[in-house]
């Protein structure tokens, strides 16, 4: 599995990289900027990410217009929807609002931090991965 991990905070941002790398090849981006440029190199290696886990509130860019600017290159490189990343967005905050941003901006999945292990893999599995235990 390609994964990307989008998260401006240090020990979030590890954390959720020691969950996810026994799964497979993982990237970071500490901003948004940096995700929507590594789903665009990936992209254009025709190698995209599976999977992105994408903060909503980062530096720069944050997670919602990364997933926009996410979608929108998914749909210029003319992806079948199979193809598409699943995206679960995570946030400290449990604003509804954030919630349904999320929703319309085309993400896959949810979760309020503190991430936890059994309900990230829960989420993961939901969007169709086959992953351990």
């Amino acid at each position: 599995m390609k994964i990307l991990i989008a998260e401006d905070d240090f020990v979030s941002r590890k954390l959720v990289n020691t969950l996810l790398s026994p799964l497979g090849e993982v990237d970071i981006a500490v901003n948004g900027n940096e995700a929507v440029m590594a789903v665009k190199i990936a992209l254009k290696n025709n190698q995209p990410y599976d999977f992105i886990c994408l903060d909503i509130l980062m530096p720069e860019v944050d997670g919602i217009m990364a997933l926009k600017k996410i979608r929108q290159l998914e749909a210029q490189k003319g992806l079948n929807p199979e193809k598409l990343s699943k995206i679960i967005m995570t946030t400290a905050v449990s604003d509804k609002n954030y919630v349904i941003a999320a929703a319309q901006a085309d993400c896959d999945g949810y979760l309020v931090k503190p991430i936890k292990k059994d309900r990230l893999f829960d989420e993961i599995r939901k969007l169709g991965f086959d992953i351990p235990e």
